[in-house]
């Protein structure tokens, strides 16, 4: 008879005969290798969770840096993708010159309808033949990349190609003015404006505007841009007004970015030896200086002068020493209305045609334009550092603008 054994209820009991059906023993090194071995996955879940972590957060960082590097882009830039010359021909209808809008020294815009989506565009064709044209385009294509303000001409996209006949083809694509430029307005064709069945004159106050709108442009360019852009070509032909007649500063082709910092205004050379157009263009340019801020405030002080006097810098009343800048300085403070161009005084802005309401009118029209002309005066004088700054040209706008309106409205509360 055997010997029979009772285990039941000794919990710490282990190992033994198969028949005792208890747990195997674990020796105290084996625990300490379990507990080892433990620690070191428990360590490496964490360190594998803060790779993670870490690699997420550098993507956002790197995605939200991309994101604020990039240029906003709007709703009309989305829905222009990158266009063919294809594209192109066909909206020009072959680039055919009842489409022709103008031309350039380095090109010629035509008129566009995107089949597409019924867009109106303006093209630009390079006129890659013309010595300085590529390097225009590339100026420009610089310039405005990395641009953007309500009165800057909008650039929506750029074709660089072959066209049909196997030629190398450029093109910039822009926002479509439908008011033309702001030449066409200052000297309207006749002819033209039958067609149109209106005629073509500006007001004082619109003047104001566009002389504000185009100050703006360039305040934005020479201080308000990470890195400066010198137009090098302001004139009526390169402001364009939009339906609402808002002006827009446009035709960076000879443009220069300012490489040094803001204190210096040396630029780069991407059009070199181009300053400009004759009569706009400052003086200094003539010697050999290199372009400038102050370069641009001249031409714009010559275009404000034109713009209220109606007369073109190259008109063939100035000769000898006689210049535009000098006929207004000379006919200033008591020839300022005798000087300014017709259109602007013919355009009745007041509802009131009693004698003393007239008179008090043509004193405020007569002390506004005097300060307009005193600053168009002081953008253009002959030295560089004597020149107004842009920034103090729109605020004085401002102010002339202000008080020109409170005058009207006085005028036509009287009135009624």
């Amino acid at each position: 008879m055997g010997v029979r054994s009772f285990v039941a209820g000794n919990e710490k009991l282990c190992g033994g005969m198969p028949e005792f059906e208890l747990p195997q023993c674990v020796s105290r090194n084996s625990k300490s290798r379990g507990g080892v071995h433990k620690l070191k996955l428990t360590i490496s879940v964490v360190f594998d969770l803060l790779g993670i972590i870490l690699l997420v957060t550098l993507l956002y960082l790197c995605w939200l840096k991309e994101k604020k590097s990039k240029p906003i882009s709007s709703s009309s830039n989305n829905s222009l993708p990158n266009l063919s010359y294809e594209t192109l021909l066909k909206a020009t209808d072959g680039f055919s010159s009842t489409n022709l809008i103008g031309a350039g020294s380095f090109g010629s815009v035509y008129k566009g309808l995107l089949r597409e989506n019924g867009n109106v565009i303006a093209v630009k064709v390079l006129n890659l033949m013309r010595h300085g044209a590529f390097k225009s385009f590339k100026a420009e294509c610089e310039a405005l990349k990395c641009i953007k303000h309500r009165n800057l001409l909008k650039v929506l996209t750029a074709c660089s190609g072959i066209d049909y006949k196997g030629d190398e083809f450029k093109a910039l694509v822009y926002e479509f003015m439908v008011n033309g430029s702001l030449k066409e307005w200052l000297y309207p064709n006749p002819v033209q404006d039958d067609v149109d069945r209106h005629s073509k004159k500006l007001s004082l106050v619109q003047r104001i505007n566009i002389s504000i709108d185009v100050a703006s442009a360039l305040d934005y360019l020479h201080n308000q841009c990470k890195s400066p852009v010198i137009h090098c070509d302001l004139k009526p032909n390169n402001v364009l007004l939009d339906a609402d007649m808002v002006g827009h500063v446009g035709d960076f082709g000879l443009a220069k970015i300012v490489l040094e910092s803001t204190s210096d205004t040396r630029a780069n050379t991407s059009s070199a030896g181009l300053r400009g157009t004759i009569g706009y263009a400052a003086p200094e340019y003539a010697n050999g200086r290199q372009v400038s801020r102050e370069g641009d405030v001249y031409s714009y002080g010559i275009l404000l002068l034109e713009m209220f006097t109606g007369l073109s810098p190259t008109s063939d009343i100035f000769r000898d020493n006689l210049n535009l800048h000098n006929y207004v300085a000379e006919a200033l403070p008591q020839r300022a209305m005798e000087i300014t161009d017709p259109v602007v005084l013919h355009i009745g802005e007041s509802h009131d045609s009693s004698h003393d309401a007239l008179h008090k009118r043509n004193c405020i029209f007569q002390e506004c334009l005097e300060t307009i002309y005193r600053i168009g005066l002081a953008c253009s004088v002959e030295e560089p550092r004597r020149r107004m700054n842009v920034d103090k040209v729109a605020t004085q706008l401002h102010l002339i603008r202000k008080k020109l309106l409170a005058a009207f409205l006085l005028g036509r509360m009287r009135h009624e």
